[in-house]
């Protein structure tokens, strides 16, 4: 007889994402001819650069050929991509090789397939407020306990609050797999290298391993900001750093990331190279590489035009959350993030919860956001908004804030 995963049955409610989708369709049938305006989820929406579109063509043009076609490429995927990938971390100090950089089909997937590395039984710790994923996945794979007053019971919750900036400190208790996303979704706040100095020095002292998600680091600007957690010394025998080509390049649909598994890695019972060996297997078992076509497109956005090309689409983004942030600061909200991050971290005024917020954006000002505690209990009283938009549709979003919402 096949029996489920029981674990799915602990899933304390319905995914974020889905939830707010179905409130929104629930708004717009209830009020005819009403148009949404949508600050919300952080899906991209400017089209590919030029350099991107031009490695995409070409890499079609050559499957038409049977002297340029291309099948099955490596689990880890194209040597080439991997190689430009390790040479940028050189640019910010990071000693890595190709035989360390992993091509995913995103910084999401890799993020949940990590955990495949560890034993059922590691400690996780989170963010609180976190991307959703960090803590649904371990509970679908049994390293948790059942949810109790919005916390899952076995994992170990870092509360970010204004007290603290939003960056915690380590834990005082002992973890092994600690999940790090630096800029933070949903806050915006970007930990300074002393911040993540702490996080580096616990995992050493514990033999735990940072998952350090890095997929908005794109958006750091301020050149005392760390990028990587490979900037810091030490960091490559505890940290596995995930990334994206989504949220600079566009490439949400396309979908295309990468992971950093050191060979200088271990764990309580891994030397040097171990993980390293297990990911790449990991790799080549359940997975053959994401597509010939994305990957010679990514690899067209980091030649020196395609960053460049990639630059004024961050920067494009960037001036989205100023508007934004300068809007809410208008009318009297706290507002955080949004300087090297494309998220802002808003305080819901008068102390109404998260979701109360949303219902009453959505029907005074019919702008969508994020509310805050579906990213954990610390989230509760804040709300996320995305700069992720075109920039006229932002500045109706934000006029109509400003116009129509009731303080």
């Amino acid at each position: 007889m096949a029996r489920i995963n029981a674990n799915y049955n602990k899933l304390a409610a319905g995914y974020l994402f889905p939830e707010i989708a179905r409130r929104t369709a629930e708004f717009v049938n209830a009020n005819d001819g009403v148009e949404v305006m949508r600050l919300g989820i952080g899906d991209t929406t400017e089209p590919l650069t030029q350099a991107v579109l031009e490695g995409l063509h070409g890499s079609v043009d050559e499957l038409s050929s049977p002297d340029t076609y291309s099948g099955y490429g490596d689990g880890e995927g194209k040597e080439s991509l991997r190689k430009a990938l390790a040479d940028r971390y050189g640019e910010r100090g990071a000693q890595l090789d190709e035989t360390e950089v992993f091509i995913s089909d995103g910084a999401k997937s890799d993020s949940a397939n990590i955990q495949s590395l560890f034993s059922n039984d590691a400690v996780i710790c989170v963010q609180d407020p976190a991307y959703p994923v960090y803590v649904d996945t371990n509970v679908i794979g049994g390293r948790t306990g059942d949810a109790v007053d919005g916390q899952y019971e076995g994992l170990v919750y870092l509360p970010c609050t204004e007290a603290n900036g939003f960056v915690p400190e380590p834990p005082s208790e002992h973890v092994d797999l600690i999940y790090l996303c630096n800029p933070n979704n949903p806050t915006g706040a970007v930990a300074t290298k002393s911040q993540l100095e702490a996080f580096v020095t616990y995992a050493r002292e514990h033999k735990a391993v940072i998952f350090f998600d890095a997929a908005y680091s794109a958006y750091i600007t301020d050149p005392e900001l760390p990028k990587s957690i490979y900037e810091l010394e030490g960091a490559e025998t505890c940290a596995i750093e995930l990334n994206s080509f989504s949220k600079d390049n566009g490439f949400t649909g396309l979908r295309l990331g990468w992971a950093v598994v050191p060979q200088a890695l271990v764990a309580e019972d891994a030397e040097q190279g171990k993980l390293n060996t297990m990911w790449r297997r990991r790799q080549n078992t359940f997975f053959n590489g994401p597509a010939n076509i994305v990957q010679d497109g990514a690899l067209a956005s980091l030649t020196p035009e395609g960053r460049r090309q990639s630059d004024e689409m961050v920067a494009y983004y960037k001036v989205n959350a100023k508007t934004i942030r300068d809007c809410l600061e208008s009318i009297g909200l706290t507002v955080y993030g949004g300087s090297n991050a494309p998220y802002l971290w808003m305080k819901t005024p008068d102390g109404i919860d998260s979701w109360s917020f949303f219902d009453k954006l959505l029907s005074e000002t019919h702008v969508v956001g994020t509310p805050g505690s579906g990213f954990g209990p610390s989230g509760e009283g804040f709300f996320r908004l995305s700069a992720f938009g075109h920039e006229e549709d932002i500045a109706r979003a934000v006029q109509s804030i400003r116009d129509n919402l009731k303080l």
